[in-house]
């Protein structure tokens, strides 16, 4: 076979793909001892390694010479949850902020609330197709335990009896765990992750795996297309899919996403509730899923922004489980005043085709509480390049999948699903693959340098290149709603094109749907952009809205 494929016209014929061009004698070289090359990459696929083995190569999003955020207190806000409702539903929809407040002050039980969600997720997760898994016999236990610790007189913290859902590529024990693809869909891990035992740790109650787009890219699982609750004729976007619609749709009250580029950032937009994708390394991965080692982030999905900071603190610090993990501080202190902070931003991004009304309208009311706006350019570098890094990594993660016709199981076959781009990447240069890396280093070292002068930066969830930079330099990035527009049932999301699309609009009946901004953090500052906000929910007065679904 090596011997058929060397010929110089095969030599000849690589060489566009390849970018260069060879002399006759140089081919006459490389057919004399290119099989001994071959020879050795076939001899590595026959030795299969497993899913969960990270790579030698760590990233770390610190250049040499970065400085640590000031350390900073964590002291949320603290919020008087006023009386309990009579209407289920106003307890459903409450933010945890509240949620604890009527917990701590025993106005409702553990249980009781445990049992409204998994009321909710029995009712109406079926419509929106966004619960992998229902764990009700694990939530009543877990919710028992925490009413008993409460009549012992111990309170674990915010989380203490708060019902969430876990997206389910994040490992639970004895409970199935299947990566929304066929593959793996009757995976059941014996153990859990870091994330998992550290929310379980801090009284947090696991009513559901939610689902996730297969191998978290998408809406699109084995058990169908998780649905925006806003407009059910539309998936909820990728791939924490399941967390952005369940918590929206009230059937938890917080939930946990991951990101690699676009999956807490792109349901959160579509679903209208509040992510935070934190700083690369921040929270360990042990135990998730691997995609795309360096750039897989695990981070939390609410119905407020204060609510994310609560999460955040309970599953952040590292763990050598995870070699690329970060042991740092969380600090967030609430009261700190936000007016003079300087928020950068780039005109030419709010400029762009894919930009709103409603995201030019947050420069104003931003303007409003005081912080001071400052104008951005950035270099123009070919940052859209640096997918074929997360393409390939993604293919290296599952390649027994491409090698041994695994792939063809997954439901999703366009052009610009997985296994399409697991095929195509190993078309990919290795010399490009790290051209792409020391381009990723230059891309960090210019964002280190804008994150100089200013405090945060405010831009379009997915208009211009920030979306990708972000991802690739490790940076923390907050997305919450602003507003709502008109729109039709949109398409599904794509990476086809070497950037996230949302999907164009169609034609026919119009929904009112949320729209959403995005805040970008110093590195391990995501306390900052909690507080920025904050400031801004409570000026926006939008975040409390309900989707139709009853309707």
């Amino acid at each position: 076979m090596v011997e058929r494929l060397l010929s110089i016209e095969t030599i000849t014929a690589a060489e566009e793909l390849a970018g260069v061009r060879y002399s006759e004698a140089e081919r006459a070289l490389m057919v004399d001892n290119l099989a001994g090359q071959i020879d050795l990459a076939g001899r590595r696929r026959q030795t299969r390694l497993p899913v969960d083995l990270a790579p030698a190569t760590r990233f770390d999003p610190r250049l040499p010479g970065w400085t640590a955020p000031p350390p900073s207190p964590f002291r949320p806000a603290s919020r008087d949850p006023g009386p309990l409702p009579d209407v289920v539903e106003d307890i459903a929809f409450a933010p945890v902020t509240q949620l604890a407040g009527w917990i701590a002050a025993r106005a409702i039980s553990c249980e009781q609330l445990t049992v409204i969600y998994l009321d909710r997720i029995a009712r109406i997760g079926p419509k929106l197709e966004c619960i992998a898994t229902a764990t009700p016999e694990l939530a009543i236990e877990q919710a028992r335990r925490a009413d008993a610790l409460l009549a012992a007189g111990k309170h674990l913290g915010p989380l203490h009896g708060i019902p969430w859902g876990c997206k389910d590529l994040l490992d639970t024990k004895d409970i199935l765990t299947g990566w929304g693809a066929e593959p793996y869909a009757g995976r059941v891990p014996t153990s859990d992750a870091t994330v998992v035992r550290r929310l379980a740790e801090a009284g947090a109650v696991l009513v559901a795996k939610t689902t996730v787009g297969a191998l978290a890219y998408g809406d699109i699982w084995y058990g169908g297309v998780t649905r925006n609750p806003w407009n059910r004729a539309e998936g909820s976007s990728g791939s924490s899919a399941g967390s952005g619609s369940a918590t929206a749709a009230g059937l938890v009250g917080f939930s946990i996403g991951t990101e690699t580029l676009g999956s807490i950032v792109a349901p959160s937009l579509r679903c209208g509730v509040t992510g935070l994708r934190p700083t690369f390394g921040r929270v360990p991965r042990a135990g998730a899923m691997p995609l795309c080692w360096t750039l897989d982030k695990i981070g939390p999905i609410c119905r407020s922004v204060a609510d994310t900071a609560l999460v955040l603190a309970a599953i952040n610090g590292g763990e050598i489980a995870d070699p690329m993990s970060i042991d740092a501080p969380f600090g967030y202190d609430a009261s700190a005043p936000i007016a003079g902070l300087r928020l950068g931003y780039y005109p030419a991004d709010f400029d762009a085709k894919d930009a709103s009304e409603l995201d030019r309208a947050m420069l104003v009311e931003a303007r409003a509480l005081g912080l001071e706006l400052v104008e951005l350019t950035r270099p123009d570098l070919p940052y859209d390049s640096l997918m074929n890094a997360l393409f390939a990594e993604a293919a290296a993660s599952f390649e027994a999948l491409t090698l041994d016709d695994e792939d063809d199981r997954l439901t999703w076959q366009e052009p610009g699903a997985w296994p399409n781009t697991f095929r195509k990447a190993r078309f990919l240069s290795a010399i490009d693959h790290i051209q792409l890396d020391r381009l990723r280093r230059r891309v960090m070292q210019e964002m280190d340098a804008t994150f100089g002068g200013v405090d945060a930066i405010i831009g379009p969830c997915l208009a211009g290149p920030m979306l990708i930079i972000t991802n690739f330099t490790g940076h923390p990035c907050l997305v919450m709603r602003c507003g709502f527009r008109k729109s039709p049932t949109r398409q599904a999301l794509s990476l086809a094109k070497a950037r996230l699309d949302q999907g164009a609009e169609g034609e026919g009946e119009e929904f009112e749907v949320p729209h959403a901004i995005c805040l970008y953090g110093r590195l391990f500052d995501e306390g900052a952009l909690v507080r920025i906000g904050a400031a801004l929910e409570a000026r926006l007065g939008v975040s409390g809205r309900r989707p139709p679904l009853e309707a």
